[in-house]
C-alpha cells in the first residue's frame, strides 16, 4: 500500500478516536484529531498526484473517508446539540447520493473527479465543523455566530455540488 492510501486509511481509523473524545467533551483533543484527519485529505490527493500514485483504492476510498469523517462530525455534533438536524441530514444525503451516483458510475467504468464545486464544499464543511468543536474560540467577539455562518456556506455549497454533479452526470442515470 503506497503513501497516500495510507494517509486515506488513517483518515478511516481516526474517525472512532475522534468520536470518542469528542462525545466525552475532549474538545480540543477532539478538534486536533479532527484536523489531522481533514489535512490527510489533502496530503494524500497531492502526494498521489505529484508522485503519480493515483489508484483504484484511493479514488474509491479518498472520498469516501472524507464523507465518513464529516457524516461521523454532522451526527456528533446534532448528538451535543450544537448543529441542527436539518443540516446535517442536508449535507448527509447529498453525500449518500453522490457515493450512491459515483458507485452506479464506476460499475460502468465511468470515474467522477471532484469538482470545484466538490472541493469547496468539503473545505468549507471541514472548516464549519472545527469551528463548531471549538465553539468558535478564539475567533471574534463573543457571541458571534461565525461557526454558524460557515455552517450555513457549507450547506449551500453542499446543495449546488451536489446539483452541479448530477447535472453534469445525468447519463450515468440513463443506464
Amino acid at each position: 500500500m503506497n503513501l497516500p492510501n495510507k494517509l486515506t486509511t488513517l483518515r478511516i481509523v481516526l474517525i472512532p478516536f475522534f468520536m470518542v473524545f469528542l462525545m466525552f467533551g475532549f474538545t480540543w483533543v477532539a478538534a486536533v484529531i479532527f484536523i489531522v484527519a481533514s489535512f490527510t485529505d489533502f496530503l494524500d490527493g497531492y502526494l498521489a498526484r505529484k508522485w503519480n500514485l493515483v489508484s483504484n483504492f484511493g479514488k474509491i476510498m479518498d472520498p469516501l473517508a472524507d464523507k465518513l469523517l464529516v457524516m461521523a462530525a454532522l451526527i456528533c455534533l446534532v448528538e451535543l446539540g450544537q448543529l441542527a438536524g436539518w443540516m446535517a441530514a442536508v449535507i448527509l444525503a447529498r453525500e449518500l447520493l453522490i457515493v450512491s451516483l459515483r458507485a452506479v458510475a464506476a460499475a460502468e467504468g465511468i470515474v467522477i473527479a471532484a469538482s470545484k464545486w466538490g472541493k469547496a464544499k468539503t473545505v468549507s464543511q471541514m472548516v464549519a465543523i472545527i469551528l463548531l468543536i471549538i465553539q468558535n474560540f478564539p475567533f471574534g467577539p463573543e457571541g458571534f455566530p461565525l461557526a454558524m455562518i460557515i455552517m450555513w456556506i457549507a450547506v449551500v455549497l453542499t446543495v449546488i455540488s451536489g446539483v452541479d454533479y448530477i447535472i453534469k452526470n445525468l447519463d450515468v442515470f440513463k443506464g
